[in-house]
């Protein structure tokens, strides 16, 4: 009898402890699930948010400035692409360029150029073409065609900081129609009550913070392209004087 009680015993803990493990799993799945579904409504409020603020900020006003930030991040984008397709290693290509002059002359050299892509290997080519004239002839047209490349480099730039004015400039207008749309109400209910003016406000506030946001991502992606250029300049002018050198050298 005493054997039978304490089968049972052992079997009515092992029942309990079955249903308290299922519980506690049960519990930590239930947890689980409900901070995933947290972490999901947090990021889905945050997009509902942001739609909701460009929303109340107006829609005249703020898709002008959506507007100003798709075109101007669209021109910043096709610049850099540009702009790093178009660095060239000018040691390298100086090097050989000089070793094509050395071993096969001046043709050997221009088909060197031909064969590299950049403003850099493009000034190079329009100074060994009037190799054969003397170098002032030479030197002119190396300046002029640099001149040219540079105007290709700049293509388009001053979109980009005419948005960056653009942006926060529609911003402010915004915020000054948002304000004196709160004193209408304010001349017209005749009281100065806060309800009647939040909305303004908080048009006035919302137009100013995106065109804000705006200009600064711009200015970013702005500060970035004027540095790339003036990188690339240096190395055409660099590549100019040695390319003067080369065809000094040559003539000799």
């Amino acid at each position: 009898m005493k054997r039978l009680f304490s089968i049972l015993a052992i079997a009515g803990l092992m029942a309990f402890a079955t249903v308290n493990a299922t519980t506690v799993n049960a519990a930590t799945t239930v947890a689980t699930t409900l901070q995933e579904a947290d972490v999901a409504t947090e990021e889905l409020s945050f997009t509902q948010i942001v739609k909701e603020r460009f929303i109340e900020g107006g829609p005249f006003f703020m898709g002008i400035v959506l507007l100003c930030l798709i075109l101007g991040l669209a021109i910043a984008i096709e610049r850099i692409i540009y702009l790093n397709l178009a660095t060239t290693n000018t040691k390298k290509l100086t090097q050989n360029v000089e070793d094509a002059l050395q071993s096969g002359g001046v043709e050997a050299a221009k088909e060197v150029c031909r064969n590299t892509k950049g403003p850099v290997a493009s000034i190079f080519y329009q100074g060994l073409d009037r190799a054969d004239e003397d170098i002032d002839a030479a030197e002119k047209a190396v300046v002029a065609y640099g001149g040219v490349q540079m105007g290709q480099l700049e293509k388009n730039v001053s979109w980009i900081s005419l948005f960056i004015a653009l942006a926060p400039m529609l911003g402010f207008m915004g915020t000054v129609l948002g304000m004196i749309d709160a004193f209408d109400k304010i001349e017209a209910a005749g009281d100065m009550n806060p309800s009647l003016v939040a909305g303004g406000i908080k048009i006035a506030l919302l137009t100013t913070v995106f065109g804000l946001i705006v200009a600064i991502i711009l200015q970013i992606f702005y500060n970035y392209i004027i540095a790339k250029i003036d990188s690339i300049v240096n190395d055409m002018e660099d590549a100019s004087i040695t390319l003067m050198d080369l065809l000094v050298r040559h003539k000799k």
